[in-house]
């Protein structure tokens, strides 16, 4: 049993979770009242993403914070466990959830209030950020879980037999990642008799060599599939296109990120020996999944469907971290992540204004829109930049990072690693170049359906105002990086050296 009382300021990790979790409850129970539904989902992210900002302070002030549920001492209580990264990646997603809240509101009528769209969401932000910061894998499956029910409803609102096969494809395959997840849980569990994240780590070195990295196998597919690495990618693009734009930025944003986080939590801290093991794998995924999604953006004529194949070379990025775990390495991996969050939804969010005002989603049929807005075209064009990783945007940070450890790994592995980051920066910009000219600079290929641009009107701005103010959020951390360096940095520390993540918990063998 634990004897000693938890602290106060302890509740800090738990508290974004109470608040979505009670929030969505209550929206339910409030679906009938259209206009409060939002104003309580704002006020509630809004607490959410105070708590956050208060909890990454004292990460950074004394290191990860930990804090078990149930009475019980770790291995055996429920633990919840933040880090940089994890406290980074949580704040994160909440600020972009407050955008996508305000654009949501300017596009939905009050008749679409009884929905359980705001309740949706909130439980959706719920499995996001116990994702990110939970300290024990069982309760990571009951996360990825609760992001499932969330977004797989968040997909089919509305119907229409387009969401519904967007949606199948996106649940039959996310279905499928998770049981294979919870088969590797079994065998874990099977193998050391704990799933405790910090306790794992003490317990793995002694486990057979050739079982855990059968584990980590079956973890890096489950992983893989929910954060679409190539080549069990094809339903991201199959389904992103298909809700309404601010659905598909929430779901771009997120989704695929826990995934990733996942896997690089799971083999660099917590499984490093079998990380080893799979290395060749690992970096044969990363190239494969950096040079093939560009190619498939450019290939694109659909505009929500290019992007989608953007979000999956942003992931291969992600995955050359992984294969080149250096302190270098790892801090570009979770700066990327970071990056991929505010860019990923912004690029989403834009797309819907573009749609809006083209009235189409088929790029052959969309130009001429720089005559009606060119502010849009400078928006879109600043996310082509900062996804491509062109400097000093913020997507080039991560990417600099990434080369400087694939530079310094050496040998062909790290040059093929190094090369194919160079190609996907110069295909995702030829791609986003071309879906550019063809929206904005090119001659109309005909008149504009009827009245699909809006532009000066209210839910106009609204929508405009709250993209804008993500990209200009994310043209900030471009210009000012230093400290997206410095928590970076420090968090790939704690990653590849959990030893203060271990004395967090509770268990022995960490630094105190």
């Amino acid at each position: 049993m634990q004897a000693t009382p938890v602290l106060p300021g302890d509740w800090v990790i738990v508290l974004p979770l109470v608040l979505a979790l009670m929030t969505a409850a209550v929206l339910v129970m409030l679906r009938e009242a259209a206009r409060v539904g939002f104003v309580l989902a704002l006020l509630a992210v809004g607490a959410i993403v105070a708590s956050e900002v208060a909890l990454l302070l004292r990460v950074l002030e004394s290191g990860p914070v930990s804090m078990t549920m149930g009475n019980w001492l770790p291995p055996f209580g429920i633990s919840f466990t933040a880090d940089l990264f994890g406290a980074g990646f949580a704040l994160a997603a909440a600020l972009v959830t407050i955008i996508v809240l305000v654009y949501a509101e300017a596009e939905r009528s009050g008749r679409d209030g009884k929905d359980g769209f705001h309740a949706l969401v909130l439980l959706l932000l719920a499995g996001v950020t116990g994702s990110f910061l939970t300290g024990d894998l069982f309760n990571l499956y009951v996360w990825f879980e609760v992001m499932l029910i969330a977004s797989f409803g968040l997909m089919v609102m509305g119907g229409g037999a387009a969401r519904l096969d967007g949606a199948v494809k996106y649940g039959f395959l996310n279905f499928l990642a998770t049981s294979l997840f919870l088969l590797s849980l079994g065998l874990l569990y099977g193998l050391l008799g704990t799933l405790n994240m910090a306790d794992i780590l003490r317990a793995a070195p002694s486990a057979n060599p050739a079982a855990m990295t059968g584990v980590a196998s079956l973890l890096l597919l489950a992983f893989g599939m929910k954060a679409a690495a190539f080549p069990v990618n094809a339903w991201l693009p199959a389904s992103y296109h298909t809700p309404p734009a601010v659905i598909s930025a929430l779901l771009a944003g997120l989704l695929t990120k826990v995934g990733v986080y996942a896997l690089l939590r799971a083999l660099v801290a917590i499984l490093p020996g079998s990380r080893d093991v799979l290395e060749p794998v690992l970096a044969s995924i990363a190239i494969a999944t950096l040079v093939i999604a560009p190619l498939g953006a450019i290939a694109e004529t659909n505009l929500r469907r290019a992007i989608g194949f953007v979000v999956i070379g942003g992931i291969g990025a992600v995955l050359a971290g992984i294969a080149l775990p250096s302190q270098s390495g790892v801090a570009g991996a979770g700066a990327y992540i970071f990056h991929a969050i505010l860019t990923m939804t912004a690029l989403y969010l834009v797309a819907g204004l573009v749609e809006r005002g083209t009235g189409q989603m088929d790029s052959r049929r969309m130009g001429g829109l720089y005559a009606a807005s060119a502010p849009l075209s400078i928006l879109f064009l600043v996310l082509v930049l900062a996804a491509a990783g062109v400097p000093p945007f913020l997507g080039f940070w991560p990417k600099l990072l990434l080369l400087e450890a694939g530079l310094g790994a050496g040998g062909w592995r790290g040059g093929l690693l190094v090369g194919a980051l160079v190609v996907n920066a110069v295909l995702t910009l030829i791609a986003g170049s071309r879906l550019w000219a063809h929206i904005f600079w090119r001659a109309a290929p005909g008149a504009f359906p009827e009245n699909p641009v809006a532009v000066g009107n209210g839910e106009w701005r609204l929508r405009y105002g709250a993209a804008g103010l993500l990209v200009g959020a994310i043209a900030a951390a471009g210009l000012w990086p230093n400290f997206l360096f410095e928590v970076a940095i420090t968090g790939a520390a704690d990653i590849l050296n959990p030893a203060r993540y271990v004395a967090a918990v509770g268990l022995a063998g960490g630094t105190p």
